[in-house]
């Protein structure tokens, strides 16, 4: 059963990126970003929707131009989800998406150029109550720290970030989480932990070009997960060079293993061996993908055998151990046996029916709290 994660979470300053809370107490926000051309409308709004149904928090949509922030302005009309404008150089580009509705800047003050185009671009967020991310990569260091550095290293990223941090002090500007991100785990990692020390507001992590699915989705979950573990970090973007729907269920299942976020099936399953009495791999891979659209929080394990399978049956929501026949369990007590044919849709229809008797049961409890409160 669900229980809560024994992670002691960083205090940091909290933000509001559009109606999400990021920082402080919130829960950690997961975000991706697309990768279609902004200026295609359509397409832009259709992989938006995609994203968000996967469990978006967040929507990132690079806007290079001016053409791009014409259409981010329609883009934004048409979806619901908060969307951050990730912008490089151009400060009138910021100033544009934010009076068409941009709910958060990524942008690096220090690259944007003279003073007084940083002042119009805070003094249009302050007005707005825009939040800015600071995002410093390893690959794109100021000259000069490249130099005095020789190569991109953890206190580079860190001084990187500490400079456009400084920039907002000046300006009173506090409403901005910062990332310090590289494709060396334990560049980042170490970036991330020094920078943890020094500053109040939230941090956004990555690990940036991490890779294909599989090596990316590893590399992610050593490094996030390490910082995770400390406690650090307040949103999380998985890179991976991959359809941006595989970046949220990558790191909804990093956050669901920490016990930090608990939305959708959590699925415990065997690997498999010669003792199963169904074909547990066949089995989960049409599970998961009928199964994507559940939101409410729910443990299921799928098992093999009798050896480990009433154990882990017994410890979810809803649970299969292999047998001769295999054995349904539900809160934990044995419930009723289940043959080899159908399962897939008769595990289905017990996940959907358990999914439907908890939400009723929150929605209840939801509803207990505001009559008491």
């Amino acid at each position: 059963m669900h229980c809560a994660s024994p992670i002691k979470r960083r205090k940091s300053r909290q933000i509001m990126v559009g109606n999400v809370p990021v920082g402080g107490d919130a829960p950690i926000a997961v975000q991706s970003m697309t990768n279609t051309e902004t200026t295609d409308v359509l397409a832009t709004v259709e992989q938006i929707t995609r994203i968000q149904n996967a469990g978006a928090d967040i929507v990132r949509v690079s806007v290079p131009t001016m053409e791009a922030a014409e259409a981010f302005g329609e883009i934004r009309k048409r979806v619901t989800i908060p969307l951050v404008a990730d912008i490089h150089f151009d400060y009138r580009i910021a100033l544009r998406v934010a009076d068409l509705g941009v709910d958060c800047l990524r942008i690096n003050p220090g690259n944007i150029g003279r003073e007084k185009r940083i002042r119009a671009v805070i003094d249009k967020a302050s007005d707005l109550n825009i939040p800015i991310r600071i995002g410093v990569n390893a690959g794109s260091l100021e000259k000069d720290l490249q130099k005095k550095y020789g190569e991109p290293t953890p206190d580079a990223l860190v001084e990187s970030a500490l400079r456009h941090v400084e920039i907002l002090d000046q300006l009173n500007f506090k409403n901005f989480k910062v990332s310090v991100k590289a494709s060396d785990v334990f560049m980042a990692v170490e970036a991330y932990r020094k920078l943890a020390a020094l500053i109040e507001q939230p941090l956004h992590l990555g690990i940036t070009e991490a890779g294909g699915l599989r090596s990316g989705t590893v590399k992610s979950a050593v490094g996030l997960g390490a910082l995770l573990m400390d406690g650090i970090g307040d949103t999380i973007r998985i890179s991976l060079a991959a359809d941006p729907v595989e970046e949220i269920r990558v790191g909804w299942d990093l956050l669901r293993s920490l016990k930090l976020r608990s939305k959708g099936v959590n699925f415990i399953a065997c690997p498999s061996c010669s003792r199963q009495n169904f074909d547990v791999i066949k089995t989960m891979n049409e599970l998961e993908v009928r199964v994507e659209d559940i939101t409410v929080p729910l443990d299921v394990a799928v098992i093999g055998c009798v050896v480990n399978g009433p154990g882990e049956a017994k410890e979810a929501d809803l649970g299969l151990a292999g047998g001769t026949p295999n054995l349904i369990y539900i809160d934990g007590q044995p419930n009723h046996k289940l043959g080899n044919d159908s399962l897939v849709d008769n595990l289905e229809r017990l996940i959907r029916e358990k999914a439907a008797q908890k939400e009723a049961r929150l929605a209840e409890e939801e509803k207990n709290i505001i009559v008491r409160g």
